[in-house]
């Protein structure tokens, strides 16, 4: 698994950066993309994907231990779709 701290690390490195910078980079991305997910926009990112925020309606579930039946609430999603330059890259 790779860590954001591991990605600034490389970044900072490729770019002559200080790792507080890489750092400041990878969060400032990542808070970009937040603030797009919660305003509802979808977020694009040429050659690696697409991130967009799904609705799930309520619903009626069922507790596995009791078989009860049980509301489960409407939610929102982020959910994720890799380019295909992305795909084909993991599965050359």
């Amino acid at each position: 698994m790779t860590t954001a701290n591991e990605i600034a690390d490389k970044l900072a490195e490729e770019h002559n950066l200080t790792k507080a910078q890489g750092k400041a980079l990878v969060e400032g991305v990542l808070k970009a993309i937040t603030e797009a997910a919660v305003a509802g926009d979808e977020i694009s990112l040429p050659g690696f994907g697409k991130f967009k925020v799904k609705e799930t309606p309520a619903r009626d579930g069922r507790n596995p231990s009791t078989g009860a039946t049980i509301k489960i609430a409407a939610s929102k999603k982020l959910a994720f779709t890799p380019a295909k330059a992305l795909k084909d890259s993991l599965n050359n």
